[in-house]
């Protein structure tokens, strides 16, 4: 009998629990405060850090095996990754990005933080696949940052980009706006920017077509990313699969969301994740995602004075690929200058030409390190 409860006891998760479970563990309960209470992007905020307190509760369920280390393979192959692109394409609007093609300016502008974080992140100590792996959360895109990831072989570094790229998605409305106020007056943020025209069907069906080739001829590795994007939305504009279109938008798109987002937060075992390095990573996101926020602003008022003023300055923000929370921030701070403001729409071009520079980032950096 003696035997049995000693070996009952050593089974029980009170007994293999160690200091940095209880950390990470804590951690996770904050992430969940976030998700569910202050709704700061639970979709994904709330599997992660489920995920994440499952791992450091009972760590075998990410080894072979354990149920959540399969899900993990599917983002090893870079499956969900590209199978989230396709849902956001099938969701989004890229009417918008082809009535004001200028926008395609503001979302490269915005990517000036993933470019000059790889910089700093090698100052900071990481090799160059290391810095480029990390440096992509500027572009507060989470599939793009694990795809890459997984390319350049930084699976021990996932973990902490996925979970930084995905925390700063959640908290765009919080950081932003300090900076999109600093870096512009009140009069630009009053600006009203005229109704954009009419996108016709033919030009949204040619759009994901035409963008598939270009970029895919120019930078191939981006074909998983910039062609499931692509085509989502292609199944959106043609309008003859719409249920392919509801499939991808919404079924298929929970069911990946869920895989991933547990997958994504079990990587952080205290192990994995209590380390210097998680530090470094937390604070190089901060900073590249604060900097391209601030690039999308300040190319958005070079564009306002040679426009005449005609151009608002807060679209630029949006520029980073947070689709659609980083639109919705300029529709916010713009309503704040002047409640008859609708920036949204203005807003969704930089947007959505921000998720593609994004992933074109992640392809220079790829065809930089010859994946």
């Amino acid at each position: 009998m003696g035997d049995t409860l000693f070996n009952l006891a050593h089974q029980t998760g009170f007994f293999n629990l160690t200091v940095g479970n209880v950390i990470m563990i804590a951690v996770a309960l904050g992430l969940l405060y976030l998700a569910i209470v202050k709704e700061y992007e639970p979709l994904l905020l709330l599997p992660i850090s489920f995920g994440m307190l499952l791992v450091n509760l009972y760590p075998p369920i990410m080894e072979e095996g354990g149920l959540l280390h399969y899900f993990f393979m599917l983002d090893e192959w870079t499956i969900l990754p590209s199978l989230i692109f396709l849902g956001v394409g099938a969701l989004t609007d890229f009417g918008p990005l082809i009535a004001n093609p200028k926008s395609f300016l503001l979302g490269a502008a915005a990517q000036f933080g993933v470019f000059g974080a790889f910089l700093l992140a090698m100052l900071m100590g990481f090799n160059e696949a290391q810095a480029a792996a990390v440096s992509i959360i500027g572009g507060a895109d989470g599939p793009t940052s694990i795809f890459l990831a997984m390319k350049l072989g930084q699976r021990e570094l996932m973990g902490p980009i996925a979970v930084a790229a995905y925390s700063y998605m959640s908290l765009v409305p919080i950081i932003q706006p300090p900076i999109m106020k600093a870096l512009t007056t009140e009069e630009e943020r009053k600006i009203k920017m005229e109704q954009l025209r009419d996108v016709s069907k033919r030009e949204r069906i040619l759009f994901p077509i035409i963008v598939t080739i270009v970029v895919c001829l120019i930078l191939p590795s981006t074909a998983p990313l910039i062609g499931m994007l692509m085509l989502g939305n292609l199944f959106r504009e043609s309008g003859v699969v719409r249920q392919l279109q509801e499939t991808a938008s919404n079924a298929l798109m929970y069911i990946v969301v869920i895989f991933l987002g547990t997958s994504v937060g079990a990587t952080t075992s205290a192990e994995a994740f209590l380390k210097w390095t998680t530090i470094k990573i937390v604070i190089l996101g901060m900073i590249a995602f604060s900097f391209g926020t601030a690039a999308g602003v300040l190319f958005g008022k070079l564009m306002c004075k040679l426009s005449g003023g005609k151009i608002n300055p807060l679209i630029g923000s949006a520029g980073v690929s947070a689709v659609p929370m980083a639109a919705r921030v300029s529709q916010k701070v713009g309503a704040e200058a002047d409640p008859t403001n609708f920036l949204l729409m203005h807003a969704m071009g930089p947007n959505v030409a921000g998720v593609i520079g994004t992933a074109v980032a992640a392809g220079v950096f790829m065809a930089i390190f010859g994946v």
